[in-house]
């Protein structure tokens, strides 16, 4: 690796199959612990790699292009584990506008590329916002058992409504943006 950051994010990719492999293998006395210590990992690598390519001055353009696509790949991997094993329709609406939304914005970003407009739908603080309620909920929904009195369940389902929400909103956001760009152009 080239660069510290860069190898947080290889590493967040990298943990994707060992969290499905401990969220289905649950250990007797650990449940989801261990499952849940993988995916706090990956969040605060995430966080880190982004930090530590500014403050040591080693942000590159594919560290640029391959944070959002870890972020994706455990978000996705996460949602569809949990949605698997707690099929509510309330989760699967939430999961196809998680989704949905970054396939949109994958989308929108490729095309606004090609007319050389990337900068219009380049990432804001609103997407940071959406990834940042989108793993605390997610983190909550993995857990699941009531822990000290706490119902870790019902928190995790509103924060995650709550992440949905602000998921389309960021996506409005950005289609905003890129519209008010084309009209322009």
């Amino acid at each position: 690796m080239r660069s510290v950051a860069t190898f947080l994010t290889v590493l967040r990719i990298i943990l994707v199959p060992f969290f499905i492999i401990l969220y289905y293998y649950q250990f007797d006395f650990w449940g989801r612990w261990p499952a849940l210590i993988v995916y706090a990992v990956a969040g605060i690598s995430d966080y880190l790699d982004g930090y530590l390519a500014r403050k040591l001055k080693e942000t590159s353009a594919f560290g640029a292009f391959l944070d959002p696509v870890a972020d994706k790949l455990m978000v996705a991997a996460v949602l569809i584990v949990v949605l698997q094993q707690n099929p509510h329709i309330w989760l699967m609406v939430c999961t196809l506008i998680i989704i949905g939304r970054e396939i949109w914005i994958s989308a929108l970003r490729e095309w606004m590329a090609s007319m050389q407009m990337r900068d219009v739908v380049a990432v804001a603080k609103i997407g940071k916002w959406k990834t940042t309620l989108q793993m605390l909920a997610l983190g909550f929904l993995i857990y699941r058992e009531p822990f000290i009195g706490l119902p870790i369940w019902s928190i995790g389902q509103i924060l995650m409504i709550g992440a949905a929400l602000l998921t389309l909103y960021s996506m409005w956001s950005y289609n905003l943006s890129a519209w008010k760009a084309i009209k322009e152009k």
